[in-house]
């Protein structure tokens, strides 16, 4: 089983605006609401892609409730844990330009926390675990590498995609992946980097450092995997963008879809790269079928 941590879950609340003006009444032309959150957003691909998933996390109120609700309409199974306060909501103002405002979100209580570790104990060496985002707060800074303390006694592979100190904790626990993009490699490392050779070199160092698999995504220059095969590059496919969110997270639940059913590190990172483009070039995240119409567009190369 593939299991998702959220720690810090929201509603993606997404308002269209024509020509909005500060200070002043604006109405809107449209909007939506989607459960959001990297982890839940990694589950609801694996779960369109026909694999199943078990999304972990905290949430809170009637706004947590949603979320719940939402995925589990549409196939995802959760085993939530409920906070004392509501779940975050997000805004997303479309208009002249795109403004966001994200909720600080709940307190989450060392209790809450126990709740979560015991259901990690139960895991076994033929699980995945997915642990995707930044937490708030309340949370140790430490605590995806807590969690990894409990997966190493059970062989648990885990992915990890957070970003800056939160990652580098995790190295020494020597995760199964993890995806920085090359902007948050550069930011985690302190380095300034420029082109693709620089990126290669200070991607290795999170292998010396650890990790077992690095992929580093670049936008419209494709994408590296740095693994023990070798270091390798992907294109992607043609299209146009739509949205960038979600698109990191189904790169992730696509890579796993694959590898979960083959083994196999390079098919996984190539659908992984179809899956992430398929949600980039569409409103929500991506189906099996946007994917699978993009996969032989992805080309794979050995560079080193």
């Amino acid at each position: 089983m593939i299991y998702t941590v959220t720690f810090n879950p929201a509603i993606d609340y997404i308002v269209n605006v024509n020509d909005f003006k500060t200070g002043e009444v604006n109405r809107s032309n449209n909007d939506i609401k989607y459960p959001g959150g990297k982890g839940i957003n990694v589950s609801r691909v694996l779960n369109n892609l026909g694999v199943d998933t078990i999304a972990l996390g905290f949430i809170g109120g009637f706004t947590g409730n949603f979320i719940k609700t939402y995925i589990e309409d549409e196939g995802v199974k959760t085993d939530f844990i409920k906070v004392e306060e509501d779940t975050r909501i997000n805004i997303k103002l479309k208009s002249n330009e795109e403004t966001e405002i994200n909720g600080y979100g709940p307190t989450i209580t060392q209790e809450n926390l126990n709740s979560l570790f015991d259901k990690i104990k139960k895991l076994s060496n033929e699980d995945i675990l997915v642990l995707a985002g930044n937490a708030q707060k309340s949370v140790p800074r430490d605590i995806y590498a807590q969690i990894q303390n409990i997966c190493v006694q059970n062989n648990v592979k885990v992915v990890v995609d957070t970003t800056g100190e939160s990652l580098l904790n995790t190295l020494k626990n020597k995760p199964f992946l993890i995806k920085p993009n090359n902007h948050e490699l550069s930011e985690m490392l302190n380095v300034d980097i420029d082109n693709i050779d620089e990126t290669i070199h200070y991607g290795k160092k999170l292998i010396d450092m650890g990790a077992q698999n690095v992929i580093i995504s670049m936008a419209g220059d494709g994408a590296l995997l740095i693994c023990d095969k070798g270091i390798y590059k992907a294109t992607t496919p043609n299209g146009k963008v739509k949205n960038s969110v979600g698109a990191g997270d189904s790169l992730i639940g696509g890579f796993l879809a694959s590898y979960y059913e083959e083994k196999d590190i390079l098919k996984a990172f190539k659908f992984g790269i179809a899956t992430g483009s398929a949600t980039a070039f569409s409103l929500d995240l991506c189906t099996k079928e946007h994917a699978m119409s993009l996969l032989n567009q992805v080309d794979i190369k050995k560079i080193s």
